[in-house]
């Protein structure tokens, strides 16, 4: 073969710092927009963008150039650098060090999608530590 095809759908999740409750629906919008932007010029085609006050889910198209953890590291740095710099919360805003980052098949992108897109009422259920947790068990990262 001659070319190279690649076509990786990643479904990422990474939380505030602690958890603590900082996105809220006032800075909400500014902030996925600028995390969309960022992705999409690392050559990541971003599907949506979700989440809840301690945490931000992504779904977006890997780039073939870049390693997960990069793309990760420098979504992540770059986003609290732009709400610290803009001040759009009164404290100093970070991100937890850790993230999860799991495969999206094509026959599963609309259900991902969906999930992520609906975040505000699957999370009246489910927390977001209880969440994580279940997707760690899912996909066999956890203790077993």
């Amino acid at each position: 073969m001659s070319q190279s095809f690649t076509k990786l759908w990643i479904h990422a999740i990474w939380a505030t710092k602690h958890r603590q409750e900082l996105i809220d629906f006032s800075i909400e919008k500014r902030m996925y927009d600028f995390i969309w932007q960022e992705l999409t010029e690392l050559g990541c085609p971003v599907r949506i963008i979700n989440g809840m006050p301690d945490h931000v889910h992504v779904l977006f198209l890997q780039n073939p150039q870049k390693t997960i953890s990069d793309i990760v590291k420098q979504i992540k740095g770059s986003s609290s650098h732009f709400i610290n710099r803009e001040e759009l919360i009164l404290e100093k805003f970070a991100w937890q060090t850790g993230y999860a980052a799991f495969s999206v098949s094509e026959s599963q992108l609309d259900a991902v999608y969906y999930y992520i897109k609906n975040q505000k009422q699957h999370h009246l259920k489910k927390n977001g530590q209880d969440e994580f947790d279940d997707f760690v068990q899912l996909h066999g990262l956890g203790n077993k």
